[in-house]
């Protein structure tokens, strides 16, 4: 099912990113930095191991995982988190815990293009992907 979602896909659209970030609790300057990246998001698979990449002007950004096994990551904006992410009705869903906050991301598949919605607390951020 994974196997749907790979490939390069790059970024043509972003709502309510910045809005997002701030409530994520990033700082200002990273989020006007990262508010006009365009990255592109590199998805593939190796056996049940899937690894997702994003690269930008910004940073660049991996993680290696497997559905369903919790592992650490640090996030673009320097978040140490603990993740898991599952596969639910043909979307990757992705949790992130820290200090005692969370936030979900889930990316599906909608008309052939990526669509990702970042949620935390009552924001949420739609960004739409297409393949490069």
């Amino acid at each position: 099912m994974c196997d749907l979602f790979v490939g390069t896909w790059k970024l043509i659209s972003s709502e309510n990113f910045e809005d997002y970030m701030r409530e994520l609790g990033v700082g200002f300057a990273t989020r006007k930095m990262a508010g006009v990246a365009k990255p592109n998001v590199i998805i593939s698979t190796n056996g049940d191991l899937i690894t997702i990449r994003t690269e930008s002007t910004f940073k660049n950004t991996e993680i290696s995982f497997k559905l369903g096994e919790e592992f650490e990551e640090t996030t673009a904006d320097d978040r140490k988190v603990k993740t898991i992410i599952t596969l639910d009705n043909g979307s990757l869903i992705q949790v992130q815990k820290w200090d005692g906050k969370e936030t979900t991301l889930i990316r599906k598949l909608v008309d052939g293009k990526l669509v990702v919605e970042c949620t935390m607390n009552n924001v949420t951020c739609t960004r739409v992907y297409e393949t490069a």
